[in-house]
């Protein structure tokens, strides 16, 4: 005898797709009953973009007798001040024979000869560029600026790591941070420290800080309890624990923290020098303001250099092993050449020789201009497909839609995905933006983020499956993927300019490809790591390659999808803000403007807070939203 389950419905109800096709349907038609009613455009003169402006020229007035200014905040930009002065006194002093052949010497003794040389052929490559001083400036700013950086960041982020309690109440001011845009520290800060290379170093501080501790308490949190408890059993203090036990176990992954925090001070000195920080970022700003790759590249080009050279010192020490000696050959050597650049500094000028430089502008401003005209069609039309199909639809159901709706469609919709939580905080970086007077602006920018966000996902997804299905794709596409995501954002308009000028669709394009190697990696790891047994239970179960896929590895990897498209949000908006500075317009123009036109600051600090708000609004939605799981659908069997 044998039964057969036959499933039944235990009541009437609708299909699970009625509940929201009828909730879009209502939306559908409020905004065709109120379009265009309820729009808050954009007013230049709002009284809110006034009164900041009155505040700051209040405080450029007082800044010499008012306590908090004379007491306080002075002596901050004082020290940050003498510090760089220090740095860079430093290493003009060293000139440019010293530190080659101090830079060479370091990176020998972190990584071998190999790492020495890629150190002598990058210090050298600033002088051959022309870029020497401006070089010298970026490195000094650096140095402050990690050195303030794991000072302040490596003892937060220790005590995270053996305090939960900390930890947690940290990490949501560590996630303000990260999502926060670049351009949003500038404003507040020129404001309270003025402009300068002291209100650069604590810009590009601030931005450097989180990973410092984040991966700080990461590395002391995962130290194995056993080694604690061995510690205190044998009498050890607490102090003692920590500087026997913790930090030498933690020593690699500490050198990680120093290796991120120096890759995100690499990115921030550029834009830093729209406070005036000095250094490279002058020549890039100064190539944008005037659209000449020319002038940008090869300022570009040196930062990459920095990166890869300072990357790579910073991996080879967090590789090696504590407890291994240093060769005698590499001692030997490192001296060597420390010494020999020591001494060549009374012998050798101390700038680099202007015989020994390369100009390469013209000709690079020729190849950009032949690239313009013979690529004109080509970029033009996906330029042109882009706006007419995406940006002018999506930027018109935005701008003209009543500000209210937008925000009950965010609240439903951060519900559906994220859950009560994160919906309210939602709607209140909504409000609180329509509250500021740059509602228009806001959706325009939103507008720029979303179409660039899902061309970002799509490449990321297809460029993610591809790596995880193939071993050999995946060997060849990780070092793009690592000199991508060594490379500083600003790196990423130099195409973008060249190919499509000064629009809003550079920004798109620059942000796609600084966006997509995160989301890449992200995919790929969530794929690889759904567990073999279940692949081969699906193969053996006659499933296709294709059914593998769709049924199987990317609803097991849906945690790691979503935080990619978390991190492609994040990232895209960071990047189609710094597009304001080639014609993205919004809020990343609103920006700028702050900066370069002293009656427009107010606008531009209140649009760097909505910029935030904007961030926060669009990462709590995807951020919640992997500690969502979908009810399943009841049965009853009989």
């Amino acid at each position: 005898m044998s039964s057969t389950a036959v499933t039944t419905p235990s009541r009437l109800g609708l299909p699970r797709w009625a509940a929201p096709a009828g909730v879009a349907v209502l939306f559908v038609a409020a905004y065709l009953v109120f379009r265009g009613s309820g729009t808050l455009p954009h007013d230049k003169e709002a009284p809110q973009f006034l009164a900041v402006t009155e505040l700051r020229e209040w405080i450029d007035d007082h800044r010499n007798d008012n306590p908090l200014f004379l007491y306080f905040l002075n002596y901050i930009r004082l020290f940050v001040g003498q510090l760089y002065s220090l740095f860079q006194t430093t290493l003009y002093a060293l000139g440019w024979p010293g530190i080659i052949g101090v830079m060479g010497a370091l990176a020998w003794l972190a990584g071998g000869w190999r790492i020495a040389l890629l150190a002598v052929g990058g210090v050298s490559a600033f002088g051959v560029l022309g870029l020497w001083e401006s070089s010298v400036d970026t490195l000094a700013l650096v140095g402050v600026a990690v050195l303030l950086s794991l000072a302040i960041g490596i003892p937060i982020g220790v005590w995270a790591g053996l305090s939960a309690r900390t930890r947690r109440a940290i990490t949501p001011v560590l996630d303000v941070m990260q999502i926060m845009p670049t351009f949003a520290y500038l404003a507040p800060l020129a404001l309270f420290f003025h402009i300068g290379a002291p209100a650069g170093a604590i810009a590009t501080m601030i931005y450097a800080i989180p990973p410092a501790i984040r991966i700080t308490a990461l590395a002391i949190s995962s130290v194995s309890p056993t080694a604690v408890e061995a510690s205190s059993s044998l009498g050890a203090t607490r102090r003692q624990t920590l500087f026997k036990v913790y930090l030498p176990l933690a020593r690699s992954t500490m050198a990680l923290a120093i290796n991120q925090t120096i890759m995100m001070a690499l990115s921030m000195v550029v834009i830093a020098n729209l406070i005036s920080a000095p250094g490279l970022g002058g020549d890039i700003i100064r190539g944008l303001s005037r659209a000449q790759v020319g002038i940008m590249l090869p300022a570009g080009v040196a930062i990459v250099i920095m990166a890869v050279m300072l990357d790579r010192m910073m991996m080879a020490v967090a590789r090696r092993d504590a407890h291994a000696k240093l060769r005698r050959t590499d001692l030997v050597g490192a001296g060597v050449l420390g010494v020999a650049g020591l001494a060549l500094i009374p012998v050798l000028p101390p700038i680099w020789p202007e015989s020994l430089t390369v100009n390469v502008v013209a000709e690079v401003n020729a190849a950009v201009s032949w690239a313009e005209t013979s690529w004109y069609p080509v970029t033009t039309f996906i330029k042109d497909v882009t706006s007419h199909a995406l940006l002018n639809p999506l930027e018109s159901l935005l701008t003209a839609a009543p500000w209210w709706l937008v925000a009950l469609a965010v609240l439903s919709l951060a519900w559906r995905v994220s859950g009560t939580r994160p919906a309210l905080i939602a709607l209140a970086c909504l409000l609180g933006i329509a509250l500021l007077g740059v509602w228009e602006h806001t959706m325009q920018t939103m507008t720029t983020v979303a179409v660039a966000v899902l061309v970002t996902l799509l490449i990321g997804l297809l460029l993610g499956v591809a790596a995880a299905r193939s071993p050999r794709y995946s060997a060849i596409q990780r070092p793009l993927l690592d000199a991508a995501q060594t490379m500083p954002a600003f790196v990423y308009l130099l195409p973008a300019l060249a190919l499509f000028g000064t629009t809003r669709f550079t920004a798109i394009f620059a942000s796609i490809i600084y966006a997509v190697p995160p989301v890449v990696r992200l995919v790929e790891d969530g794929i690889k790591g759904v567990p073999a047994t279940v692949v081969e239970a699906a193969a053996s179960a006659g499933s296709t390659s294709g059914q593998l896929l769709w049924k199987v590895q990317l609803p097991m990897a849906r945690r790691a999808i979503l935080l990619a498209a978390n991190q492609g949000i994040v990232m895209t908006l960071a990047m189609v803000v710094v597009g304001g500075l080639v014609g993205a317009g919004a809020l990343g123009y609103d920006v700028v403007a702050g900066f370069s036109q002293r009656t427009d600051f107010g606008m531009g600090f209140v649009a760097g807070i909505a910029t935030v708000l904007l961030g926060v609004m669009l990462d709590r939605i995807t951020q919640g939203a992997d500690t969502r799981r979908p009810s399943p659908r009841k049965r009853k069997f009989t």
